[in-house]
Parts: C-alpha cells; structure tokens; sequence
C-alpha cells in the first residue's frame, strides 16, 4: 500500500466515522511510536529515583544537568523529525535506496552535531551550571554528572536521527524495542555503578552514557544491514548532510520559540508563588505526559503522509491527515475524561498539603479542557512535518509564541494569585494552543503544503 485513492477520501466525507482504510496503519505505527515515547522518560525517572537515595544536593544537582540535556535534546529532535519526513518521501516514490541514504545522511549530521556539542559542552560545563545559581555543594553534583553525560550526547543524537529513519521506513516496533531495552539496562548499570561500585551520581551519569550508546550501536546496525542489503553506501555525503541540516534549520526554529514559551510559562508560576509553583510543576508534567500519548498518532502522521506524498497521492495525503485528526481529537476527549475522573485522587498522590491539591485540580481541569484541541494540533503538526513544511512550522511557531507571551505578562504584572492566577496562567497556555490550532489548520485546509514527489 502507498497511499489512499481518490475515492477513500470521497467515502471519509459522506461516513466520517466508518473504518478508515489507513486506521489499521495508523494502529501499527502509533502504538509501538506510544510505546517509545514513554520509555524515554524513564531514563530521567530512574536516575532522580536513585540519585534521591543519595541525598538532597545530588538531586538538586541533577535537576539542574537534567535540564541542561532535555534542552538540548529538545533543540535536537529535529533530527528525528526531519529524517522521518525525508525517508518516507523517498519510500512513498519507491526509492528504497534512496530512503536508506537520506536517513544515513541524517545519522552522520547527528554524529557531527553530537561531536561539536561535546567539545563545546565539556569545557563549558562549569560555566553553564553557574548561569542556575546554586550552592557549591550543589554546583559540583552538577557539574559531575553533566560532563560526563556530555560524552553520551553525540549515540543520544545518534538514537534520535536512527529513530527517524526507522519511522520514515514505516517501522516503529524496532525503536519501541530499543527503548525499552535501553531503559532496562539503564537501571541495572545505575544500581551496580551507583550503589554496586559506590560511583555515586557520577555512576548514574555513566550508566546512562553507556544505555544510549549501546541503543545507538544497535540502530547504528540495524541501518547498516538495511543499507547492505541495497548496496547503499554508508560513508558521509557531504552534499547530502548539508541538505539534512538544511531542511532542520525552520525545525530548530519552531522548537527554539516552543521552549522560549515553556520558559516563560515557568517564570510566571514561579512568581505567583510556592504552592502555586509546585501544583503548576505537577499539572505541567502531567500535561507532558499527555503530550506524549497523543503524539503518538503525530508520529504516525508524519510517517504515512511524508510516504503518501512521495507516492504522489495527495487525495491520500489529505484523507489520511482527516482520519488523523479525527482521531486526535477523540484521544483528546478520552483523555480528558480520564483527567477529570481521576483528578482529585491524582492530586492526593503528589502532596499532602491541602492547598497546592486544590491548586492542582483547578489547573487540571483547565488542562483536561485542552486536551482535544491539543490532540488536534499535534496531529496537524505531525502531519505539516510529514509534508516537509518546516517554514510554515517555523513561523507559525513563532506567531502562536508572539500571541501568548501578552497573555502570560498580564498574569505576571496581576495582583491575582491563588487557584485563580493559576488558571489565568493555564489560561494563558489555552491561547497559545489556541493560536497554533488556527494558524496550523489554516494551513491544512490549503493546498500548497501538498508537495508531491521524492523530494519536496
């Protein structure tokens, strides 16, 4: 199968909620891409949960290392993104080769953008953890576990850019076994290095250099063996690299101005007050959580609808993104339900203190409200990254940001606190997905994100 025809898409119109021809697809990419998703937090639970045994400074210190790499890796996913789009372009025009040498292109930008991180990050590596402020107890737990974790950035790219090409390759079972194995070995190599050799968070810090680097010999073998069996070769391309990093710059773009809100969301918590910190802190790891479940069918989304594309099928492309968002926003709604069932208990897991539970509920029923516009949105930004149409992200991206910090400022200059601040806040979030939900189905309702062909 390498699209839907014409008349799939005619069908979807007159009966919307009859079985789709893509929902099998969506189910086998999604699920496993589900199942990944949720494995790599776990990489970050298992280290905070060992470290906290260690005492309070080296959690503290991990806290601050922690959020040195997730930015990092956040302005990097562009390499999964951009690969999956690339390859599965490629697959859809039924150029196997060439899908196996655009995604290898990727994996050797990911190495060099690894590389280059490292040498810079490693002698750097005080200097950044002093921008954060802490006590010198503190500093050096930092500092420790993020030089080293520097030496496991450039299989951590590595793990990205191969993830991508598998997805684009139409195959999200591979990387869902990787993960999960990698998050188990992690747990074993930080119980032996940490408590076993007494290594403390420095062992922590090895023990997961050693699980991504281990992950990325296993991607590193399942695309070479890929590439053999169709005579590509596996040597860099120059030509081919820069056109990799290229295509990711309006992706860097898009994920830059994504984090500059999720900042600002942070500072504004911060100064409504303590309890309303910890129940935002709460509520937004939830939310994340969340964001992970329904990014699931975005996957999916950028697989089928890059290989639509590239077969030259874009009545498929289009009925295909239609059953997407059909079933993001139903994920969305179920997932809102579930929220609200479960939000009072959910927030007597957290905290014992009655007022930040309060705070917490109120915020989770605003971020319960959000879910089917959220699950809208995710879908058609898989979809728009499918189709290869990383400009539009980009500055969409930066108009959604553009139309929310307004909204957060005046929460910030209110006098109002308490659960109502809190939910002006979630409020001020409701906005911003609010203005990407317009500015990305806009798009979608368009034409000129519908470029067909093996390369856009």
């Amino acid at each position: 199968m390498t699209g839907v025809t014409p008349t799939v898409g005619a069908a979807m119109k007159r009966h919307p909620f009859r079985r789709h021809p893509a929902d099998g697809e969506i189910l086998r990419l999604a699920l496993p891409a589900l199942g990944a998703l949720v494995a790599e937090p776990l990489f970050l639970l298992t280290d905070s949960a060992i470290i906290g045994h260690l005492g309070t400074p080296e959690l503290a210190g991990l806290g601050i290392a922690s959020t040195v790499l997730a930015t990092l890796v956040n302005v990097s996913i562009f390499l999964a993104y951009g690969t999956t789009a690339a390859v599965a372009r490629m697959l859809g025009a039924g150029d196997h080769a060439g899908a196996l040498r655009s995604g290898i292109d990727g994996c050797w930008l990911a190495v060099l953008i690894g590389v280059a991180t490292l040498a810079a990050g490693w002698p750097l590596t005080p200097w950044v953890v002093s921008l954060f402020g802490p006590g010198d107890d503190v500093a050096g737990h930092a500092e420790t576990y993020l030089r080293i974790s520097f030496l496991g950035i450039p299989s951590m790219l590595l793990v990205l850019a191969a993830t991508g090409v598998l997805r684009g390759l139409q195959d999200t079972k591979t990387p869902l076994y990787v993960a999960v194995t990698g998050a188990v070995a992690n747990v074993a190599l930080n119980v032996v290095l940490v408590y076993g050799l007494d290594l403390g968070i420095g062992g922590s810090a090895l023990g997961t250099v050693l699980a991504q680097t281990g992950m990325a010999a296993v991607f590193v073998r399942v695309v070479v063996r890929g590439a053999r069996r169709d005579g590509v070769s596996v040597r860099p391309d120059a030509r081919g690299v820069a056109q990799a990093f290229g295509a990711g710059i309006p992706l860097i773009v898009r994920t830059v101005a994504m984090r500059v809100a999720l900042i600002v969301i942070t500072v504004v918590a911060a100064g409504l007050g303590t309890a309303e910190l910890a129940a935002h802190q709460v509520a937004f790891t939830t939310w994340t959580l969340l964001a992970l479940i329904l990014d699931a069918v975005a996957i999916a989304a950028q697989a089928l609808v890059g290989r639509a594309l590239g077969a030259g099928d874009a009545d498929g492309a289009r009925s295909i993104t239609r059953r997407m968002v059909q079933w993001g926003v139903l994920s969305g709604f179920a997932l809102a339900l579930v929220l609200l069932a479960v939000g009072n208990g959910y927030a007597r897991l957290f905290t014992p203190d009655a007022e930040v539970r309060t705070l917490l509920f109120a915020a989770l029923v605003v971020a319960a409200a959000m879910q089917p516009i959220a699950g809208w949105v995710f879908v058609l930004d898989g979809v728009l990254i499918g189709a290869g149409d990383g400009r539009y992200l980009a500055w969409a991206s930066v108009l959604s940001v553009a139309a929310f910090l307004p909204a957060a400022w005046a929460v910030a200059v209110s006098d109002v606190t308490g659960r109502a601040g809190l939910m002006w806040l979630w409020g001020a979030i409701g906005v911003w997905m609010l203005v990407r939900l317009v500015t990305l189905a806009l798009r979608e309702r368009q034409d000129t994100w519908m470029v067909t062909g093996a390369v856009r």
